[in-house]
């Protein structure tokens, strides 16, 4: 046998002395072939260096066992929960995941989406980067009747479902939390309301304020990419306002923004929350390091990915109506910790 030359299941039958069905029914665990020659095909196999052809065998059965996962970035605890979900519900069912981030550039989540369909995945599960504004990038996979589950990050489709926490819900009662606290002047740190996700926390942020005939402010209402430094530039921002007109609260759209904005605030003399009770998003691990402990909304992840795949592999084994809703909306929990207890420290003192 030449030294780089692909072994086949005839080189397994030839050595074996059997037909090359055999080997092929007995590599499949086939029942048909008996206990004692699988272990031997599996065997010679493996002495042979024999991998199996994967692609050859999705173009005869139309499937791959695959599916694509686009994400913003894969530096995100929230995120880092979604993908072992999903890898659990794959693994449990016999499917493999290809996994590519967008880095929040629309343009990077259109070139993966490309290469994705052109891996010929079974079906497609995305969270949009944070510039993306269309999704014509998807029509391919519209068009060839694959399944496309949008997760977190949003588009509506007719031919897709999406799985989401009441965001708006969430941000209401943060913020009518803080209300309840004494607060009356609240800013907002928020993302690119074309996200769906920061869109609803703004919108549930300013109906609290409402429905408390609080006044909403654009000045109390920053949009960011919700880093590190844009946390830091909100403090800077908060610290140049005039001492009367600085906000009592601040309710930022993740744990990250909300923890930097913080430490600025305590390093110039703040104190917290007495000065400014503060609130976050996601219930990051950084949101129990912060001192104090930062108030945040639990963001049920691993959750959400178990359900995205086990619903898209439902659909495409047939136990299961992908589209027969368009929407599958999770619990989200307000986790009250000492940053946002501005009438317990009053109590105290």
């Amino acid at each position: 046998m030449a030294e780089n030359r692909e072994v086949t299941i005839y080189d397994i039958a030839k050595h074996l002395n059997i037909s090359a069905a055999t080997v092929s029914r007995g590599l499949k665990n086939s029942p048909a072939v008996s206990k004692n020659t699988r272990k031997k095909i599996a065997e010679v196999a493996l002495e042979l260096g024999y991998q199996s052809n994967t692609f050859a065998s999705s173009l005869r059965s139309k499937t791959t066992k695959t599916l694509g996962v686009l994400v913003p970035r894969l530096n995100s605890h929230f995120m880092s929960s979604v993908l072992a979900g999903m890898e659990k519900a794959a693994n449990k069912h016999g499917y493999n995941l290809i996994i590519a981030q967008s880095l929040e550039e629309a343009e990077n989540e259109k070139q993966n989406a490309d290469t994705m369909f052109n891996k010929r995945v079974d079906g497609l599960l995305i969270s949009l980067a944070y510039d993306t504004r269309n999704i014509n990038h998807l029509e391919p996979f519209f068009k060839r009747n694959i399944p496309v589950v949008f997760f977190d990050r949003v588009y509506s489709h007719p031919s897709s479902i999406s799985v989401v926490i009441n965001n708006y819900d969430a941000a209401y009662k943060i913020t009518k939390h803080l209300i309840d606290q004494g607060c009356q002047r609240i800013m907002h740190i928020g993302g690119n309301l074309l996200r769906n996700v920061y869109k609803d926390r703004f919108d549930g942020y300013r109906q609290a304020l409402k429905d408390h005939d609080l006044p909403f402010q654009d000045k109390m209402h920053l949009i960011s990419e919700l880093s590190e430094k844009d946390g830091t530039a909100a403090a800077k921002h908060i610290l140049s306002m005039p001492a009367a007109k600085r906000p009592d609260a601040v309710f930022s759209a993740n744990d990250t923004s909300a923890v930097y904005c913080m430490m600025a605030l305590k390093a110039a003399g703040f104190h917290i929350p007495h000065d400014v009770a503060f609130a976050g998003f996601n219930n990051d691990p950084i949101s129990k390091v912060i001192e104090p402990n930062l108030t945040t909304v639990d963001y049920a992840g691993e959750t959400m990915g178990n359900i995205a795949v086990t619903n898209l592999i439902n659909h495409l084994q047939g136990t299961g109506n992908l589209y027969s809703t368009n929407s599958i909306t999770l619990r989200a929990d307000l986790i009250i910790r000492a940053s946002s207890l501005k009438n317990e420290v009053q109590k105290t003192k």
